[in-house]
């Protein structure tokens, strides 16, 4: 289990510009307003709901079908944006605030926007392969497609688990219920939802799964220390503050998650009266097991770090 970052981040704050689980919310919403804003206007002006759907929405959403994918590629990302139901989006979006809120704690702000779309893209890819390779989803390729975060959220959810299985959450009730039964619950919850959200729903299985196994892999590999999206996230840095002042551009990987390679620091580094180790170590403790896993000794040495020098 890795060291806790120290600086905490907001549950939910649209004010925390490293929020963000918030930040990708938002964009979510910004766009399905937009959409269901012009989808109203099509209706007002008599256009209709088919032609909204062949003018717009054919070119956001994924195609089931691999040639269709091969003209229009940028649905692999632009479909994990777009969603015109309200239900659906709904829910993605609660459990998105859920799993990213604990993963921006567990591993830090700059593994969100890497995973979702990572996960987001492989449970597409998986998605199309199995339309096209599967006997009894060939013939459905043709017209069927997929819009949504689903395969995000699957894989920030299997992330997050992956990180830290036995974290607590709500842990007055008896302790806390540990994350690997809330991920079942939203794995369980999510495969219902989308066979019963149409005739063909149980085309959609290869999507999750694939978000799921990339969710798994990606902080698999972030535990053994290789950071798969630092890269990403370098060059969105930059280009996010091109126009900034030199003395703010500061480097990224200042406020990266430590990783178990980055541990290998002096064990006798003290915050106030407390080695530093062991303030981590406690804190590892409290995100797997909650407050109450603490000895008497272990809550005296964490009242005494908090205290000024």
């Amino acid at each position: 289990m890795h060291a806790l970052e120290k600086e905490k981040l907001p549950r939910l704050s649209l004010g925390e510009g490293r929020n963000m689980v918030t930040q990708l919310i938002v964009v979510n919403l910004t766009i399905f307003v937009f959409l269901y804003f012009t989808l109203v206007i099509y209706k007002m002006e008599g256009v209709g709901e088919p032609r909204f759907h062949q003018d717009i929405m054919s070119w956001l959403r994924l195609p089931a079908d691999p040639s269709l994918l091969l003209v229009r590629p940028w649905t692999l990302i632009t479909s994990l944006f777009t969603q015109i139901s309200v239900w659906p989006l709904f829910t993605n979006m609660v459990w998105l605030w859920c799993f990213g809120s604990i993963m921006q704690q567990l591993a830090g702000h700059q593994r969100i926007l890497p995973l979702y779309l990572f996960g987001g893209i492989c449970s597409n890819l998986i998605y199309v392969a199995g339309m096209r390779l599967m006997p009894t989803f060939h013939t459905l390729a043709g017209h069927e497609y997929f819009l949504g975060a689903a395969g995000s959220v699957m894989a920030i959810a299997i992330g997050a688990t992956t990180v830290a299985p036995r974290y607590r959450i709500f842990p007055l009730l008896g302790g806390g219920i540990p994350l690997w039964m809330i991920t079942l619950l939203f794995v369980g919850l999510s495969t219902g939802t989308l066979m019963t959200s149409s005739t063909y729903g149980h085309t959609y299985l290869p999507l999750l799964a694939g978000g799921a196994f990339a969710g798994w892999l990606y902080m698999y590999q972030w535990k053994k220390g290789h950071d798969w999206g630092a890269g990403f996230n370098r060059v969105l840095f930059k280009l996010t503050h091109v126009f900034h002042p030199t003395s703010q551009q500061v480097n990224p990987d200042d406020f990266r998650k430590k990783t178990a390679t980055d541990l290998e620091q002096p064990p006798f580094r003290r915050i106030g009266k407390v080695p530093e180790q062991r303030l981590n170590e406690i804190l590892d403790k409290i995100n797997e097991n909650g407050l109450s896993s603490l000895s008497p000794d272990e809550r005296e040495t964490l009242l005494r770090a908090s205290k000024p020098e």
